[in-house]
């Protein structure tokens, strides 16, 4: 009885915290996989406010025997790419390009981080993002460290819920190469963004 109360006091603390738990069908997911044909890598985007320099979202893109998104407790989606609990499924070069122009804008720029890794490491990785479940809000940066916890290579990743310290954290692992993003996009731009997205090829 006990542990029936606590199961669900959790669960009620997951959906006051905003968690929104998505599971798309199985057959959207592998209708939408896309295998890119670059090395296995792990990218950490983090949005980063002009104004302040305040980091104000981090997300999680891992090249793995498919290429998924995981953009814990985030606002981005697409009508035809297919999410399970923050993970998002077929990340093909253009999806790539609309999550990045969805974040960047006249307020934010994007900080993309990427650093090769052996198979083994990206596969660990995408199942650990698959298995973590939906995100808080509030809750990105502190998820992505979770995931890495551990990880081979990440052992010097700690443990934040600010955006920009784990970006200071991933940006000192050896290899790493860096872009930030600027774009001049109004704020109001993601309604138009979205259409324009749904109505191009993927």
């Amino acid at each position: 009885m006990l542990r029936a109360v606590l199961a669900l006091l959790a669960l009620l603390t997951l959906a006051a915290c905003g968690a929104e738990p998505v599971w798309a069908p199985e057959e959207r997911v592998q209708a939408a996989r896309y295998v890119h044909d670059g090395p296995n890598a792990i990218t950490l985007f983090t949005v980063i406010n002009n104004r302040s320099n305040a980091g104000a979202h981090s997300g999680l893109m891992v090249n793995d025997s498919e290429r998924i998104m995981f953009d814990p407790a985030g606002t981005w989606n697409h009508p035809r790419i297919p999410e399970r609990n923050d993970v998002h499924y077929g990340i093909t070069p253009r999806i790539v390009d609309f999550y990045i122009d969805y974040h960047a804008r006249e307020t934010f720029r994007v900080v993309e981080q990427t650093i090769v890794v052996s198979p083994g490491v990206a596969d660990l990785v995408a199942r650990r993002v698959k298995e973590y479940g939906a995100v808080p809000k509030a809750q990105c940066a502190r998820s992505i460290t979770d995931v890495l916890r551990g990880v081979p290579g990440f052992e010097s990743i700690r443990s934040t819920w600010y955006p920009n310290k784990l970006m200071e954290d991933f940006g000192r692992l050896p290899g790493v190469t860096t872009r930030v993003i600027y774009d001049e996009d109004a704020d109001k731009n993601h309604g138009v963004l979205l259409v324009q997205s749904a109505q191009s090829p993927l």
